[in-house]
C-alpha cells in the first residue's frame, strides 16, 4: 500500500490542486444542477402535457455533455483526496437527481474543506473569520 502524499507537496494531493478541483466541482455540480431542474421541471412537462418537445431538444443534449463534465470533476476530486469508492459513486449518482446534486456539493464542500483544506493544527489562520476580530500576538 503507498503512503498518502504529503499536503504541502507538490502533487495531486497537494492543498492548491485540491482547492482548484473543489471548485471545479462545486461549479460544474450547480450547473448540471440547474440544467437538470430545468429538464425536469420545465421541458418534460412541457413535453408530455403541452406537446411541445423543444426545451427537451435543447437542455437534453447539453445536460448529457455537462453531467460527463461533472463525472470528470468528481472523480478528479475523489482521487485527489482519496475518497472511498462507495463516496464516490453516490457523489456521481447524485447528478442524475434533481436538487441532490446541491445537497451532495454542499456535503463534499465541508467534508473536503474539513479534511484536505483545514489548517494543520497549531497553525492559525491568515485572518480571522467573518465576525470574528483579530487577536493580539501574545507577548
Amino acid at each position: 500500500m503507498t503512503p498518502a502524499p504529503s499536503r504541502t507537496a507538490g502533487g495531486r494531493s497537494a492543498t492548491p490542486a485540491v482547492r482548484a478541483a473543489l471548485l471545479r466541482y462545486r461549479v460544474i455540480a450547480y450547473v448540471v444542477g440547474v440544467g437538470l431542474i430545468l429538464l425536469v421541471c420545465v421541458g418534460v412537462p412541457l413535453k408530455y402535457a403541452g406537446g411541445n418537445d423543444t426545451v427537451v431538444a435543447a437542455i437534453g443534449p447539453i445536460h448529457g455533455v455537462l453531467y460527463m463534465v461533472y463525472l470528470a470533476c468528481a472523480y478528479d476530486l475523489a482521487s485527489r483526496c482519496r475518497l472511498p469508492l462507495r463516496q464516490t459513486i453516490l457523489v456521481m449518482l447524485a447528478g442524475t437527481i434533481p436538487f441532490l446534486s446541491f445537497v451532495a456539493e454542499r456535503r463534499v464542500s465541508a467534508l473536503i474543506r474539513r479534511k484536505h483544506l483545514a489548517a494543520p493544527a497549531g497553525t492559525r489562520p491568515a485572518r480571522p473569520a467573518a465576525g470574528e476580530t483579530a487577536e493580539a500576538p501574545a507577548r
